[in-house]
């Protein structure tokens, strides 16, 4: 009747594997526009299953784990410490995983282009503030649950077919939106200024971007 998405440990999720980044570097745009389009239809599998998901983000959410709960999510509910963000242009990377696509509809065009042009980090209060999340409460996996048990008191099929009705909503030129991503990406993965971004957050220090 309802699902909870949270992470395994003290962070939802932290983002992308930076090795595997670096591998999209050194290949050909072609084929890092296939493989970016594959891997999003995979994770928007997640749009599937048809019972409300309920995004209890209990630590940090960044990059591509933010749009993993705003794209694979319903309804989201942040701890009162966690940070959220999409960083990927402090990367050198063109956002992705629907960021551009879900997070307008989400936050308004405004908040989706503050955040996603800074790549600045927010935190619960502020989230609830931008409509990001729906709630901020210490214990996110007790309130998620709460709203499950809420969602499960409503008769089901009224709340499979509503369901079916918001993401259909939210569907309206998603295909579009994800071939752009994955166009842009493939466009700035070859640049000396993705190798920056990713090897300063490597070796912890702030990248050097020179537009090549």
């Amino acid at each position: 009747r309802a699902a909870i998405l949270t992470g395994a440990g003290k962070a939802f999720s932290a983002g992308g594997d930076l090795d595997w980044l670096l591998a999209r570097h050194r290949d050909t745009p072609e084929n890092n526009f296939e493989i970016m389009l594959k891997f999003y239809n995979r994770f928007l599998v997640m749009r599937e299953l048809p019972v409300p998901i309920i995004g209890a983000i209990n630590g940090p959410a960044i990059g591509a784990g933010f749009c993993l709960a705003l794209g694979g999510t319903d309804i989201r509910v942040a701890h009162t410490k966690a940070k959220m963000g999409l960083t990927f242009t402090k990367l050198g990377l063109h956002p992705g995983m629907a960021a551009t696509h879900f997070l307008p509809q989400i936050a308004g065009p405004q908040v989706a282009a503050d955040l996603l042009l800074t790549g600045r980090l927010v935190g619960s209060e502020e989230a609830v503030r931008l409509g990001l999340v729906a709630q901020a409460s210490d214990s996110c996996a007790d309130t998620s649950l709460q709203i499950a048990r809420d969602i499960c008191k409503s008769a089901p099929v009224s709340v499979s077919t509503l369901l079916k009705t918001l993401r259909n909503k939210q569907n309206i030129n998603l295909d579009q939106s994800l071939r752009r991503e994955s166009e842009a990406q493939a466009e700035c993965y070859p640049t000396n200024d993705l190798k920056e971004g990713v090897t300063a957050l490597q070796e912890k220090r702030k990248p050097i971007f020179k537009g090549d």
